[in-house]
């Protein structure tokens, strides 16, 4: 969408653009069932791209679990729910589901050099896997830190941001990125059951939602 001469240049590479009748008639004519977007949970800009002039689209820097990423929305007053809603609505009146590629291992806070945005500043032992030095973290990610998924403030963090995507945004199911992280116990070990697996397995409103 950010070279199509039919969409308009204010809204190329943004939500909008995806639900645009040129967009989505070009994926019905090419029989396309579903489409996947890489991350788009509210995400932090890389600063040496920044400092060079260039943008991120990666997306896997994610800061915001319950948020759209604001930067791919064509308005800049908070418009990033609406406009969602309205491609996945768009999307959905053609045929084509919306499955999310969402990263629940790890965030954009870093290592231990890392900035404070949130879960750092607010429950460090309990969203991070920590070394013997809590002032460490344990990287399984190789990002810098690693989501303690298993804790239970974790657990129903992920949770709840799996259930606003499918109940408020109308999303019709998850890629999940590095899953394995999600099996591990708060000491960094693998667990055979892990809950927050089985907190997304038991849940009625992800039943329908393909995981």
């Amino acid at each position: 969408t950010m070279t199509h001469p039919e969409i308009p240049e204010e809204i190329r590479g943004t939500y909008a653009a995806i639900g645009h009748p040129v967009i989505v008639d070009h994926l019905t004519n090419l029989g396309v069932t579903a489409i996947e977007l890489m991350p788009v949970h509210q995400f932090v800009q890389d600063t040496s791209l920044q400092a060079k002039g260039l943008t991120n689209y990666w997306g896997y820097n994610t800061i915001g679990f319950l948020a759209p990423h604001n930067a791919y929305a064509a308005g800049s007053q908070g418009q990033q729910v609406t406009e969602f809603k309205t491609m996945v609505k768009a999307l959905h009146r053609a045929g084509i589901e919306v499955i999310l590629d969402v990263v629940y291992n790890h965030t954009a806070e870093g290592n231990h050099l890392g900035p404070t945005f949130c879960f750092r500043g607010l429950a460090n032992c309990a969203y991070y896997i920590l070394e013997t030095d809590p002032a460490r973290y344990c990287n399984y990610t190789g990002t810098g830190n690693t989501l303690n998924a298993n804790h239970p403030l974790v657990r129903r963090l992920i949770v709840d941001s799996l259930r606003y995507w499918v109940a408020e945004m109308h999303v019709d199911g998850f890629r999940f990125d590095l899953a394995s992280i999600l099996s591990r116990d708060e000491a960094g070990r693998p667990l055979a059951s892990p809950p927050v697996l089985w907190d997304i397995d038991s849940d009625p409103t992800l039943a329908g939602t393909k995981l």
